[in-house]
């Protein structure tokens, strides 16, 4: 199962990301969690530990290692560089494991199905699409905020894509643009979660005013998730009722998917 989890920034992707990784993992399936923001911050959510977070670093700013693999320094012009890189020894080279979750950083990816070609780009979506078609059993993609790396088709290989929203209009409004630009590149199947949710009117909000996308769960709003923040610990190990509603959509992905 290939999943990209994508979303306003602050809805709460990455949390939802480090839930499900979990789950699965505990679950004795193999986990792949890649965080594919600039800003990464998933290892934190996952509640890795320093040491191991100290060993991450995103694959885009990597710039021997591109210039390796692709013939060309990143941000160079001209000339000539392999488009199509050797990526299949990067993610056991460069991920850490903790709890069964094994992590890559990828960093931004600059173009996909449009745009310019540049040697980190080169690298990086093929890296993409190596990740997406190994044989591990579940795979995640913490994508960006926003919806501007949808334009340029960089998660068209996935299964399926989930779209974080708070009830506010703002991110439902983000949720639209997200379905236009997946509709665009033959991403159909997607499914809205509800996050930060505190009632019964936040539920029927986010389902009224949802883009046309059937809203899989709702995680409720709950303080301990900026503790567990603010400690380092897992939002899985510290937040139950997170969890316990984490584990429900998990349950439903499953069934929908395989």
């Amino acid at each position: 199962m290939k999943l990209a989890i994508a979303g306003k920034g602050g809805v709460g992707k990455t949390t939802l990301v480090a839930l499900l990784a979990q789950i699965y993992a505990n679950r004795e399936r193999v986990v792949l969690a890649v965080d594919a923001d600039p800003s990464p911050c998933l290892a934190i959510a996952l509640g890795f530990p320093a040491e191991l977070q100290s060993k991450l670093s995103p694959i885009s700013e990597m710039d021997d290692l591109i210039y390796e693999r692709t013939g060309a320094r990143p941000g160079s012009s001209g000339g000539f560089f392999t488009i199509n890189p050797k990526v299949d020894d990067l993610p056991e080279r460069f991920s850490v494991l903790h709890n069964n979750v094994r992590l890559l950083e990828m960093g931004a990816i600059d173009s996909g199905g449009a745009g310019c070609i540049c040697p980190e780009s080169a690298m990086l979506k093929t890296l993409f699409t190596h990740l997406l078609f190994r044989n591990d059993d579940i795979l995640i993609f913490d994508m960006y905020a926003g919806v501007e790396h949808l334009g340029r088709a960089t998660v068209d290989f996935v299964d399926a894509l989930i779209v974080v929203v708070e009830p506010t209009r703002r991110s439902l409004g983000t949720a639209t643009q997200i379905k236009s630009l997946a509709n665009d590149i033959g991403l159909e199947r997607m499914w809205l979660v509800g996050n930060k949710v505190r009632s019964a009117d936040d539920i029927a909000f986010i389902k009224s005013n949802s883009p046309g996308i059937s809203v899989l769960g709702n995680l409720p709003h709950d303080e301990s998730i900026y503790e567990a923040d603010r400690l380092g610990i897992s939002v899985h190990d510290h937040v139950p009722t997170v969890r316990k509603a984490a584990e429900t959509i998990a349950d439903d992905l499953l069934e929908r998917i395989e």
